[in-house]
């Protein structure tokens, strides 16, 4: 399947691009952030980080599927 992936803030600048298009195996949103991390060694662990599924606040366990938009955003510090 294919799957859109965007990065924001510090993920993108991580990455170097905005958005991807990529080719995947992945069945959760778990697991392509898995896949990207392979592809960019620079993605930090994200289990602070929050996920979308087509503009939708998800779960890492969120199942996704061919022609999903998915949507990273690293962790925020406040202050």
């Amino acid at each position: 399947m294919n799957v859109t992936v965007r990065y924001f803030a510090a993920f993108r600048e991580a990455v170097g691009v905005e958005s991807e298009t990529l080719p995947s195996k992945a069945t959760t949103a778990g697991e392509l952030f898995s896949e990207c991390r392979g592809r960019h060694a620079a993605l930090q662990d994200y289990h602070a980080s929050m996920v979308a599924i087509n503009d939708e606040m998800s779960q890492w366990e969120s199942t996704i599927k061919d022609g999903d938009e998915v949507l990273f955003f690293p962790p925020v510090a406040g202050g």
